[in-house]
């Protein structure tokens, strides 16, 4: 290092540089972190009550569609459409049979019901009969 460069680096900066080391400055890894804590107030007695005012009895099939939009919601965040999520999880349960299969266990729609039943808000504009209606 030169004079110079030793004389332009004040003692405010060292200690900026010296924080950044030592704070999570990821915001991805802190907005993970919110969507966490936000999914520890669901259980699943919850889910139960919700399903149940709406005439479902959860199986574990439907825990397993329930834990998809949870994990999906914990990697990428609120959904920006409905589409988006039918189209994740018709793929993800391509093999039980996809969207009937889904719609089998989620009868208003294994978007809308299902994010009802997970916690999870209802994407906007959640209307086409294969998401089921945002209410």
């Amino acid at each position: 290092m030169t004079d110079y460069e030793k004389k332009s680096t004040s003692p405010e900066a060292e200690a900026v540089e010296m924080m950044d080391r030592s704070v999570d400055t990821d915001i991805a890894s802190q907005q993970r972190t919110g969507r966490e804590q936000e999914l520890q107030a669901w259980d699943e007695d919850r889910a139960r009550e919700i399903a149940s005012a709406e005439g479902l009895e959860l199986t574990d099939a439907h825990f397993k569609v329930i834990q998809k939009l949870q994990d999906y919601y914990l990697d990428n965040g609120q959904a920006e459409n409905g589409r988006e999520l039918g189209d994740m999880l018709d793929e993800a349960f391509s093999e039980q049979g996809g969207r009937e299969y889904l719609h089998t266990l989620f009868p208003e729609g294994p978007v809308a019901q299902g994010m009802r039943i997970a916690g999870l808000s209802v994407p906007t504009h959640t209307e086409n009969e294969s998401f089921g209606t945002a209410r």
